[in-house]
């Protein structure tokens, strides 16, 4: 058995695969390999490299992990989206247990490797429960290993199905608008442009389309069969007093908080076996040999001629849509000119091409269509769920019955739990008593969870509390990691002994960069340029495989919600709501002594600070200065900015680039600014000089910790063609020391420059800074430093035994949960 995991669609890379581990970990199965990611490409010839990552559909799919998210735009960003899905609603790190294994940089198997090693063993089955590109990307690249699929189950698609939500009850007015009513497909974000397609197969239809087409039999588990099975409140009712194993309880508890988070009150009608329907169809109809009719205990079977929909009529078209031939005298993979794949392909969110005024979308991308003639091949599908054949039954469906019966069997049961894998687990929080203490600035930091973030607030966290008083942190998702990274910062501030301060969780989107319709979702018009594997999200999401060695904080993202904040209803625990980064930032304003004032440090987009901004005076007045940590003043066309992956963009910085609406409305407002550039980031982003020095100073757990990330940094820029910008995160420590530092010992000197940020909407010049005497916003620029002297600082600043860790790390807080208390 191995496991591969889909990384374009509902959930994030990092987050994921040290999810699977855990839930192997728990369950007792470390033998089984997990693969993600990989960093091959697709060359413009289609010559597939090894190790394509699956980061990407294949049409997007170039040279390299970044890409545009033109399906992946379907899916919520945020709350009942890839936030929740990556940390399973915050039950992920307050239930598995940690083992040894965990993601790992250039040491992770990737998804491609699994499957080669896996399925060159022999005779396979292949489950598909997520987009299709993994292994369409294997079934491309490997055909002479195709003879040992022996099978392929799938749940996705909609061939005759009809959606049952977004009706309109049966007694409604007639001011009720139906939305999905009736829909082959439910991707409820986009139905008005594409009401055919179900998720699993929109998300790489072309993917989608080489599996059907693959010649090796499917069993296809559709929207037909599993809107057939809505978990009912019986099942509910009878889950939750049925939890005998760890793996039951994990699972309740899921269950349970995505109906307390539910959107509306119509849950028991909207949330569907899915894909653990697959598995037990799947796990029946292959109990018994040679079952070619797909007999089984929990769904009707039909065989239908079905097609995967990957383009719209008219065929032949070129409208730059269609990257397989726009541009290309010969169509990519040896496509027929104006075959089935040659028409509109569905660009994004709410395509002009796919919208009808006042009428269905007409879209197809991903649908499994149901065809006559050889258009289409012969699918074995389930139709409808089978009744339960216990008549006096609670549970109306057979599965459902077999569902709770083998989740609770004792054997092959789960081990323990995150609380039972330590004989002496306790959870407390680590706050500092200021009494007596006289404090010092008060300081809000924001961070996009960037390396050098990390390390920047470990600085600030480390310097004396009569000095800087780190009052609050605000997070930005906007940047170089997606929104459960927020876990992190969390665990590091647990190891400083600091649950005292309270974080803010950020927009997901840039701004103007949300759907005006469902927000949801929107565009990555600005991210896109950050990988999304190595180098990028996959290492920033895990802190370059290190953000496992900190301690686990009883603090952590969890989806529990409040009617206070508006929310539906109340949840269990209202309490632990993650509260906002204007929450945050609105309850530092009002603990504020009269005439106190707040300093802001920003190391990411400007996000979360211009929200600030449009929030009014009353938000504003209490902010002393912002010092940014970003920007690029290009002297004669000679400088050029740190945008990757848009060569056109030559002079950006990324913080700007990566939501330069915010920087223009941050940086023309009439606060006071300090601008921290690209320029002189770089006279400090020499990791030889920065590991030397903090090699010649005391150990503490701080130390230890930057140490080793530094170090690998450096490592993988040697390494890795893919790693060859990490000095970019050195530089993003220069904001934390500046902030603090002794001018007469850093030497620093500014100047005063007029400048304006481009925010024009032109990716080329987005972000860009330009000096404008007359019209320019008036800011203060660090130009100079000692930069000897900045590393003598930091590094001693570090190795200070004050204020150091209280648990230096998950290893110590191991050994703590393995003994009795004093």
């Amino acid at each position: 058995m191995a496991i591969t995991i889909s990384a374009n669609a509902w959930t994030s890379a990092g987050h994921a695969i040290n999810q699977v581990y855990d839930m192997l970990y728990m369950m007792g199965r470390d033998d089984i390999a997990v693969g993600v990611g990989g960093e091959g490409g697709i060359l413009p010839n289609a010559t597939i490299l090894p190790d394509v990552g699956g980061y990407l559909p294949i049409i997007e799919q170039g040279n390299d992990t970044s890409g545009y998210c033109r399906y992946r735009q379907t899916i919520p960003m945020g709350l009942g989206g890839r936030l929740d899905i990556d940390s399973n609603y915050g039950f992920r790190k307050s239930f598995l247990p940690q083992g040894k294994r965990q993601y790992s940089p250039l040491r992770q198997p990737t998804a491609q490797q699994v499957m080669i090693k896996t399925i060159s063993s022999g005779p396979t089955v292949v489950f598909l429960i997520g987009s299709h590109t993994n292994f369409a990307l294997f079934l491309l690249s490997n055909p002479h290993l195709k003879k040992n699929v022996e099978h392929i189950y799938i749940m996705g698609g909609g061939v005759r199905s009809q959606n049952p939500t977004g009706c309109c009850p049966k007694n409604s007015t007639s001011s009720c608008q139906p939305q999905q009513c009736g829909d082959h497909g439910n991707i409820f974000t986009n139905y008005t442009s594409n009401p055919y397609a179900e998720f699993n197969f929109f998300m790489d239809s072309f993917a989608s389309y080489q599996v059907i087409h693959s010649g090796i039999p499917v069993t296809l588990v559709p929207l037909d069969a599993t809107n057939t099975i809505p978990i009912t409140e019986k099942f509910f009712e009878t889950f939750e007093k049925n939890q005998l194993t760890y793996e039951a309880r994990y699972c309740f508890k899921s269950l349970k908080i995505a109906r307390d988070t539910w959107f509306d009150d119509q849950f028991y009608t909207s949330y569907f076996m899915w894909d653990s329907f697959m598995s037990g169809i799947a796990a029946s109809i292959m109990r018994k040999q040679h079952n070619h009719q797909g007999e089984n205990e929990f769904a009707e079977m039909e065989y239908i001629n079905i097609t995967v929909v990957t383009s719209n009529m008219p065929y032949g078209i070129s409208d730059g849509s269609n990257p397989f031939f726009d541009g290309r005298t010969t169509p990519k993979f040896n496509l027929e000119r104006n075959g089935v794949h040659s028409g509109h392909v569905q660009t994004k969110l709410r395509d002009p091409f796919c919208i009808v005024k006042n009428g269905r979308g007409r879209c197809q991308d991903g649908y499994t269509k149901e065809v006559a003639g050889p258009g289409g091949v012969p699918v074995l599908v389930a139709v409808r769920a089978k009744p339960n054949r216990n008549a006096s039954s609670l549970l109306d469906k057979e599965f459902f019955a077999s569902f709770l019966d083998v989740l609770n069997q004792r054997e092959n049961a789960g081990i323990f739990n995150f609380s039972t894998q330590f004989p002496y687990f306790r959870e407390e929080l680590h706050k500092p008593d200021f009494r007596g203490k006289h404090l010092g600035k008060n300081v809000v930091f924001d961070m996009d969870m960037s390396a050098g973030d990390f390390i920047a607030l470990i600085y600030l966290l480390k310097l004396p509390v009569e000095e800087i008083n780190l009052k609050a942190i605000t997070v930005s998702p906007t940047g170089w990691a997606n929104a459960a990274t927020i876990d992190s910062v969390y665990d590091l501030l647990h190891m400083m002994g600091r649950d005292d301060i309270p974080v803010g969780l950020g927009d997901v989107f840039a701004m103007n960069q949300s759907d005006p319709i469902f927000s949801a979702v929107g565009d990555c018009k600005y991210n896109k340029v950050i990988p999304q594997g190595s180098g990028g999200f996959l290492d920033s999401d895990t802190l370059y495989g290190l953000s496992r060695s900190l301690p686990r904080s009883p603090r952590r993202y969890t989806a529990e919600n409040s009617v206070k904040f508006g929310a539906p209803r109340d949840t269990d625990h209202p309490e632990l709501r993650q509260p906002l980064a204007l929450e945050v930032w609105e309850s530092v304003v009002k603990s504020l002594d009269p005439g106190s004032k707040v300093t802001i440090l920003t190391n990411g987009p400007l996000t979360n600070i211009a929200k600030i901004v449009l929030a009014g005076k009353n938000m504003t007045n209490a902010i002393q200065d912002i010092i940014v940590v970003g920007g690029h003043i290009n002297h004669g066309n000679t400088d050029k900015g740190n945008v990757i992956n848009i060569p056109s963009n030559r002079f950006a910085e990324l913080n700007m680039f990566l939501d330069p609406l915010a920087a223009k409305i941050v940086l023309s407002s009439e606060l006071n600014i300090t601008l921290i550039p690209l320029g002189i980031q770089r006279k400090v982003s020499a990791f030889p000089t920065i590991l030397k020095r903090l090699h010649l100073t005391r150990k503490t757990p701080e130390t230890i910790f930057v140490k080793r990330l530094l170090s690998r940094l450096q490592h993988l820029q040697k390494t890795h063609p893919r790693y060859q910008h990490m000095d970019i995160f050195l530089g993003e420590i220069l904001g934390a020391v500046v902030l603090a530092g002794d001018y007469s010992v850093l030497k620093s000197t500014y100047d005063v420059e007029n400048i304006k940020v481009t925010a024009s909407r032109y990716e080329s010049e987005d972000g860009q800074i330009t000096i404008d005497e007359k019209q320019g916003k008036s800011v203060e620029v660090l130009e100079n430093l000692d930069h000897l002297a900045y590393y003598d600082v930091f590094a001693n600043r570090l190795s200070d035994e004050k204020q150091s860790a209280v648990v230096g790390s998950f290893d110590e807080q191991r050994r703590l949960w393995s003994t009795p208390s004093k």
